[in-house]
């Protein structure tokens, strides 16, 4: 086990959802402001009150949660978490020091959770027009700086992959995705797909695999049930992983109430269907609202990604209106060298006009 912390605290990495700095840059009270920052879905999972004594004894982490969650993401065995960020800052500790392969716009916290760890961080890109094409359904080609998509570099020990790409929406296929797998498993590697967005499109999902070596998924509540507050989420991987993972993380890491919430979430199918099915025409929806005032964008079910080479303007001139959106104001290979912003789903008609009516006068500045 690598336990090496050396050097200067690290930054924090910026998220979205900071509407108390946003109220204070741009002078609007927080109460005003419609917060599109972030791709949690704004209609969240309708959680009913735990029972009275949830709230006053120690979790029961033998309860059974996390055979119902392996059951849901078709996993051979789950680990609860206290939301997949205790994997993500665990994990790297937890793997002998080696090269691993992030990409150049993606969740911001792999990168900096390696690099304390003592790995050696290697930049891949999506490839991808400066616009994104129209058919933002379609996955589109993932090189490792240029290899072919089937393949992996000789040197990468581990490798990172959020599938859908927060914020560029990019998918890979599951055959490639099991292909890397298989790769790295035989060099002693590991492959971890974060699929926090994935939950719209499960057909999607490689968590059928997790028994298997080399491979790692983490699975979010927080995005499609939009129960971001209670901190939750799963591992999904080989039973001996997952077990080093859990003594490090200790007990009791998810709370009682929290486990409450997340076992009704993953039990309510119905719920399920009619989410994805609403998420569909919302997502398809916003991309085409932002296309009318000059906004290309690609669509996850659960956010639109629009590179521009005015996006840090776009996203002041919104800001004044009270509309918060996400700024990625680094140029990157896998937004075409552009700058770029993300867009969460409007909750309501209500939302979406004030939305188009920003975005109009946003367009004529």
């Amino acid at each position: 086990m690598h336990r090496s912390l050396t050097g200067a605290p690290a930054a924090a990495v910026h998220h979205g959802g900071d509407l108390r700095g946003a109220a204070q840059r741009f002078g609007i009270p927080r109460e005003r402001w419609l917060d599109l920052s972030t791709g949690i879905n704004p209609c969240p999972y309708p959680v009913t009150m735990p029972p009275p004594d949830v709230w006053q004894r120690l979790p029961d982490d033998d309860d059974g949660l996390a055979e119902i969650a392996a059951r849901h993401f078709a996993a051979e065995s789950a680990l609860p978490l206290a939301g997949s960020q205790a994997a993500i800052r665990t994990l790297p500790f937890l793997l002998p020091p080696g090269r691993v392969a992030i990409a150049d716009l993606t969740y911001g916290e792999y990168a900096p959770a390696f690099a304390r760890a003592g790995h050696a961080v290697r930049r891949f890109h999506y490839r991808s027009a400066p616009l994104p094409p129209p058919d933002a359904a379609a996955p589109l080609p993932f090189p490792l700086d240029g290899e072919d998509p089937a393949s992996l570099p000789p040197d990468i020990d581990y490798l990172v992959v959020v599938n859908p790409n927060n914020p560029t929406t990019h998918r890979i296929p599951v055959a490639t995705l099991l292909h890397w797998r298989t790769a790295l498993a035989a060099r002693g590697g590991l492959l971890i797909v974060d699929e926090a967005f994935i939950d719209a499109t499960p057909e999607a999902s490689v968590a059928s695999a997790c028994g298997a070596p080399g491979l790692l998924v983490l699975r979010s509540i927080g995005k499609f049930f939009g129960l971001a507050g209670i901190r939750a989420g799963f591992a999904l991987g080989p039973r001996a992983l997952l077990e080093h993972l859990r003594l490090e993380l200790g007990a009791w890491s998810v709370g009682g109430p929290a486990r409450h919430a997340v076992r009704q979430a993953l039990e309510d199918a119905a719920w399920h269907a009619a989410t994805r099915a609403r998420l569909s025409v919302d997502s398809r929806a916003l991309r085409q609202q932002l296309a009318r005032h000059g906004l290309a964008a690609r669509v996850a079910p659960l956010f639109a990604w629009a590179p521009h080479p005015d996006a840090a303007g776009w996203h002041a001139r919104l800001a004044g209106q009270g509309i918060w959106t996400r700024l990625f104001d680094a140029p990157a290979t896998s937004a075409g060298g552009l700058p770029s912003l993300r867009f969460g789903l409007p909750a309501d008609g209500a939302a979406a006009a004030r939305l188009d009516a920003a975005l109009r006068a946003a367009a004529r500045t």
